[in-house]
């Protein structure tokens, strides 16, 4: 029995010198010290070799240990790098796809914001060389006069619709909610062209949607321009007061495609629904075309003389009766005694 238990510690000891040779001669040197410890107790020798040689064993085998434990580290390292290198390309292209896909929103996100300032700065330029203004329509008033975000009031150029505040005219409701279902909530960009504001303080201004290329070009004011949309569509009657006169052509001739279509207003007849230059008597208060030649005779009679192309009233009482508004400087029916304040507006209100 015991020549099998010696034959297998032969083995082992065999295998061990052969993967950790140090690790073996380090267990063999401590079984030495065991075999002379054993050795001297059978002969009652007492000696300090045996403990010391034991020791000297188990520190080796110890540094064998540590040996093992080194390589095993190495050996996974090394495995580690060969899968790496064995990797198929197309292992190794998705990686690399994945990490650019990784840093690709961040620099999405810097060329957006590059590009955000750059379209601002162009944004910006463009409007001050064409002399435009960015506003925010806070309020309708009615189909031509607006609020802005600053409370400051426009009244559009050139155009006019019919009432739809202190009195009502045929079609000024639906003018009113028409501008409100266009402009309001929304950002327009604003056009001088020579007068600042009317003898009521509103701004006088051109409202455009859209940034136009070229303010003069007919298709831009047809389709980005929302004076002209008003015309264009039957909301608005053309209405020319010197000096802002710049796109009073375009207005009238939109205004005869509407009329020819008998489009909005026009629908009630040639001259409309309200004061346009379309009128028989410019600036005159607007009748339908049904007016028949009694009604022509009983305007006259309430005007008092009419002669020379002129309208005589006794006082502004009955010229409001026709015009409820009073008349500009130039009107046939304006009168300077009438014209108290001297501002070229003779009966205002």
């Amino acid at each position: 029995m015991k020549k099998w238990i010696w034959f297998f510690l032969a083995i082992i000891a065999l295998l061990l010198s052969l993967i950790q040779p140090v690790l073996a001669i380090g267990l063999g040197i401590a079984v030495w010290g065991l075999y002379e410890w054993k050795v001297n107790k059978q002969l009652k020798v007492h000696s300090k070799m045996p403990p010391v040689i034991f020791i000297i064993g188990l520190a080796v085998a110890m540094i064998g240990l540590a040996n093992m434990d080194g390589q095993e580290e190495t050996v996974k390292t090394d495995v580690a790098s060969e899968e790496r290198n064995t990797e198929k390309p197309e292992d190794v292209e998705l990686e690399n796809h994945k990490e650019e896909k990784e840093t690709l929103p961040e620099e999405q996100k810097v060329n957006k914001e590059d590009e955000k300032g750059t379209v601002g700065q162009d944004k910006e330029k463009l409007l001050q060389n064409l002399g435009l203004a960015a506003a925010t329509v806070s309020r309708v008033v009615d189909g031509d006069t607006i609020e802005l975000s600053d409370g400051s009031k426009v009244r559009l150029i050139g155009v006019n619709t019919p009432e739809s505040t202190t009195r009502t005219e045929p079609y000024g409701k639906e003018a009113s909610n028409y501008t409100k279902s266009k402009l309001e909530g929304k950002k327009v960009y604003l056009q001088k062209d020579v007068s600042e504001t009317d003898r009521y303080g509103r701004l006088l201004r051109i409202v455009w949607l859209d940034i136009p290329t070229d303010l003069m070009d007919e298709n831009e004011i047809r389709t980005k321009m929302f004076n002209a949309d008003l015309v264009l569509n039957g909301y608005a009657e053309p209405s020319t007061y010197p000096p802002d006169v710049t796109y009073a052509e375009y207005f009238r001739k939109f205004a005869r495609e509407a009329r020819e279509k008998g489009t909005g207003l026009w629908s009630y007849g040639p001259e409309g629904t309200t004061k346009g230059d379309f009128d028989k008597q410019s600036g005159g208060s607007s009748t339908s075309s049904s007016g028949s030649s009694s009604g022509t005779s009983e305007q006259k009679s309430d005007r008092g003389a009419t002669s020379g192309g002129t309208e005589n009233f006794k006082n502004c009482t009955e010229l409001r009766k026709v015009y409820p508004d009073g008349v500009p400087a130039g009107h046939p029916a304006y009168q300077s005694k009438f014209d108290r304040d001297h501002d070229n507006y003779a009966c205002e209100r």
